[in-house]
């Protein structure tokens, strides 16, 4: 199910609040923890029903080895079972996600012909995958207190957090599950939630959907586009993800907030980043955070000489390409941020000495670059599309992609106002400027939130805005997260 659906905003979310804190006024808590498992449930199965059978065996499986974990003492027992674990839940992964592009690689590599079972990814299978494994490693070390099985359900398929993260830790979401504080009302948080879930839904819907109109147009027709056609489908793209990632991040935080839930933050204005350091500390943060503690730290880290710390951050990074998708362009985009890291890492005296501005120009170049090697369908793909802009072929915007501007609500006000006819990219440029002083100018959504008072003003313009999004729908798209 999507947050920019009908059925979610006008009967799941409501149903669930209700349903949630009409139990806990009559303290059925443990029924009303069902109750939400349920609902997430549902919220999993909407599109694909089988999609439950996977998601349940995963959690029994790990819950089962969660309580090995407790009756065995012996280490070479424990090793043991959580090498098994973790084969098992990478094994998952792998089957449902990787399998096809293996073997296809084979077949082209070695003149095979191994039948391709073109099985359809599990929504959010990359992302209950490693929370699980984050919480298996945990109780290996004897870091996980006595969790009952709803509990632990509850942890790994709590709806806001299933498909697209945050990547939570088991001792972040299940205390809040437990505190009997939590299950009352509290208007503020209700308040603050229902706004931030709001300007989530509007960064999905007016913006980044609006601009991925613009990209699948130029990604289907790169032989058509000139330099500045390319080049605004590129930057398109870099609008699209940053938007559709920040607004989902915002809507999970919000429909968490207004259950009393805190998730933790995933994105914090990456785009403002001077180095690509910087960035990685303030895009998917929680996915960052697993990569340090369950794979960089034990591989040692930054603690073994430069040129291990360096060989970790090509593992990671490549992994991070990997984890993203089964394509070599997500393996090549890993390389490259990990190569950047390490040159970042290596002359870092040198860039410190450059102008905060051009650092950051450098970065935002390097980012835009590597987006399109992320969104394009092959290597090849990505390099004609380059080719595209160093044709150094500038011509006037192809009139497609201005068209993919001119939303509905905003033609019909500039159709009616004659001086704006002679400007046919005028939406365009409207739509790059205010999105890019957003970007680089507006608070991040935590921010936003702990300074949000509930006053007329204020709730007339998120109300205009919800009817807003409602009346977009007709065009919804999946958010671009769930494909990893």
């Amino acid at each position: 199910m999507l947050f920019n659906s009908y059925i979610f905003v006008l009967l799941f979310l409501p149903l669930c609040l209700i349903g949630y804190f009409i139990l806990n006024y009559f303290k059925k808590y443990k029924l009303a923890q069902y109750f939400v498992l349920g609902m997430s449930f549902w919220f999993y199965g909407y599109f694909n029903y089988y999609y439950l059978i996977i998601i349940i065996f995963s959690i029994l499986f790990n819950y089962g080895i969660y309580c090995l974990f407790k009756k065995i003492e012996k280490n070479n027992k424990r090793k043991i079972l959580l090498i098994f674990s973790i084969l098992m839940n990478l094994g998952l992964l792998f089957y449902f996600k990787y399998y096809d592009f293996f073997i296809s690689n084979i077949n082209n590599l070695f003149n095979l012909n191994f039948t391709l079972k073109n099985i359809v990814l599990p929504l959010g299978i990359s992302f209950f995958t490693f929370q699980q494994l984050s919480f298996v490693i945990d109780a290996y070390k004897k870091e996980v207190p006595g969790y009952s099985l709803i509990n632990y359900a509850t942890f790994v398929t709590f709806f806001p957090q299933l498909i697209a993260g945050p990547i939570v830790t088991h001792d972040e979401l299940v205390p809040q599950f437990m505190d009997k504080e939590k299950k009352k009302i509290n208007w503020d948080n209700m308040a603050r939630g229902i706004y931030i879930f709001v300007l989530g839904l509007a960064k999905k819907v007016l913006i980044a959907d609006i601009f991925g109109n613009a990209v699948n147009y130029g990604f289907s027709n790169i032989e058509l586009l000139d330099s500045t056609s390319a080049i605004i489908v590129m930057l398109s793209y870099t609008i699209q993800i940053y938007f559709d990632f920040s607004g989902y991040c915002d809507m999970a935080i919000g429909i968490g907030k207004m259950m009393n839930i805190d998730l933790p933050i995933n994105f914090n204005s990456p785009y403002k980043s001077i180095n690509i350091i910087e960035f990685w500390k303030r895009w998917h943060i929680t996915l960052t955070r697993f990569f340090t503690k369950y794979i960089y730290i034990p591989l040692g880290g930054s603690k073994k000489g430069k040129i291990k710390t360096y060989t970790n951050i090509m593992i990671i990074f490549l992994i991070s390409g990997f984890w993203h998708g089964a394509n070599w362009t997500f393996v090549l985009w890993g390389l490259l941020h990990g190569i950047f890291s390490v040159i970042t890492r290596c002359f870092k005296k040198f860039f410190d000495r450059i102008h905060p501005i051009l650092n950051w120009l450098i970065t935002f170049i390097f980012i835009n670059f590597t987006w399109i090697i992320f969104r394009a369908n092959s290597i090849k793909e990505a390099f004609n599309f380059i080719n595209k802009i160093f044709d150094l072929n500038f011509k006037n915007i192809n009139k497609n992609i201005v068209d993919c501007f001119n939303s509905v609500e905003f033609t019909f006000i500039t159709s009616r106002i004659s001086i704006l006819k002679i400007y046919p990219n005028f939406l365009l440029i409207c739509y790059f400027i205010f999105t890019i002083i957003l970007i680089l100018f507006s608070k991040n959504a935590f921010e936003k939130m702990k300074k949000f008072q509930p006053n007329f003003c204020n709730v007339t313009c998120i109300s205009i805005l919800l009817i807003w999004c409602i009346l977009s729908f007709s065009g919804i798209s999946t958010f671009l997260y769930f494909n990893f």
